[in-house]
């Protein structure tokens, strides 16, 4: 998982003003530069979604044609994104200023429906 500018930061997700710098989520067991002085424990960002009738149309008539399935692939990533969010969220309300060994997770929980989790270590940092 790397940062990616294109995220809306600070998050506009209703929820309190609680913000971490997604260039401090990282997949790896520590961040280089920094020595983790608490740990808080597992966070996490849940998103259920749902197909809509007209992606679905839509990509059935991509799927005919072959290729990327824009649609799908859209939906999925502005998924990514939001979980990704909420699991910073759900970090920095626990008073962490970093995320390690951050995952993704993905169910099919009934046909159009998937949930999407975004998983990892809040942690405490501090700058060698």
């Amino acid at each position: 998982m790397s940062a990616n500018p294109s995220y809306p930061y600070p998050p506009s997700t209703g929820r309190p003003n609680a913000y971490l710098d997604p260039a401090m989520v990282t997949t790896a067991l520590e961040l280089p530069g920094f020595k983790i002085v608490r740990n808080i424990g597992v966070v996490r960002g849940i998103v259920v979604r749902s197909r809509n009738i007209f992606a679905t149309l839509g990509a059935g008539l991509q799927t005919i044609l072959g290729g990327n399935i824009t649609l799908y692939t859209q939906l999925c990533e502005k998924t990514r994104q939001d979980a990704f969010i909420m699991m910073m969220e759900h970090a920095a309300e626990h008073g962490a200023n970093a995320v390690i060994m951050a995952r993704y997770d993905a169910n099919e929980l009934m046909q159009g429906v998937t949930e999407v989790l975004a998983y990892g270590t809040a942690v405490v940092v501090e700058k060698i």
